[in-house]
């Protein structure tokens, strides 16, 4: 468990936060199937609060990764490939969750600024394309489905305009990396101050040893997958015949 407070700067003087997690740690095992991270923390302050209302915005963010992006179209009667995209990045797992609304918490100005938004977390360089907001669409859509873009509104509790908390879970297809955790406090749908951690993904045990195998020793992976392969076949005609002959 980890408790941070955020660097001061701006209007963070008068507003600072102190944040926490459940865990900075995420291991990916054999049998892991997903896992939650508990998201605490509180507002410090020298000063009276703002009459504005208090917004909490908490983000977390998986590794970069590019994409292709391809639209098929039906041509001749053949389904075929008509038109690409490249996302330059696009996060691996993204999840935003807020206090309200997020159109209420943040203008679009700032999440422009901050990057805090799904489809601003994704950068795409259109190749020709006349819409290249359709196939940003498209990779929200089939991640959102995967479980690994999450937009979780009025899913942060704020308590006395000071705790808050939420819990973001984290599905079991992972990608191992360094996620980042990002908490803004907003006023008047404006960011006062901001606080960010990292969170480390990483597979431990078996599940390293083979994919450390896998990509730094490829020929050894392939030759033990075939001698795995073999033995049990080997093992499973064994068993068959042991039982036709009783």
């Amino acid at each position: 468990m980890a408790m941070l407070i955020a660097p001061q700067g701006g209007t963070a003087q008068e507003e600072s936060i102190v944040a926490g997690l459940s865990q900075n740690t995420v291991s990916i095992t054999a049998n892991f199937n997903g896992s939650e991270i508990l998201i605490f923390g509180a507002v410090q302050r020298n000063a009276p609060p703002p009459e504005e209302p208090l917004g909490v915005i908490i983000t977390i963010e998986g590794p970069d990764q590019a994409l292709t992006v391809r639209r098929l179209d039906r041509n001749y009667g053949i389904w075929m490939n008509v038109e690409a995209v490249e996302v330059d990045a696009a996060p691996t797992f993204y999840a935003v969750a807020t206090t309200a609304p997020f159109d209420e918490v943040v203008s679009s100005t700032e999440d422009l600024r901050y990057r805090i938004s799904i489809p601003r977390a994704i950068r795409a360089v259109g190749t020709g394309s006349e819409r290249p907001g359709d196939f940003t669409d498209a990779v929200m859509r089939i991640r959102t489905d995967a479980g690994l873009y999450q937009m979780l509104e009025n899913s942060v509790n704020l308590r006395s305009e000071t705790l808050f908390d939420t819990s973001i879970a984290l599905p079991a297809n992972l990608v191992e990396g360094d996620y980042l955790a990002r908490i803004f406090l907003t006023r008047d749908r404006e960011v006062v101050t901001s606080f960010e951690t990292e969170i480390e993904v990483a597979k431990v045990g078996l599940e390293r040893l083979i994919y450390n195998l896998a990509h730094d020793r490829p020929l050894i992976y392939g030759l033990l997958s075939l001698f795995i392969a073999i033995v049990a076949g080997w093992s499973a005609s064994a068993v068959f015949r042991y039982i036709l002959s009783n």
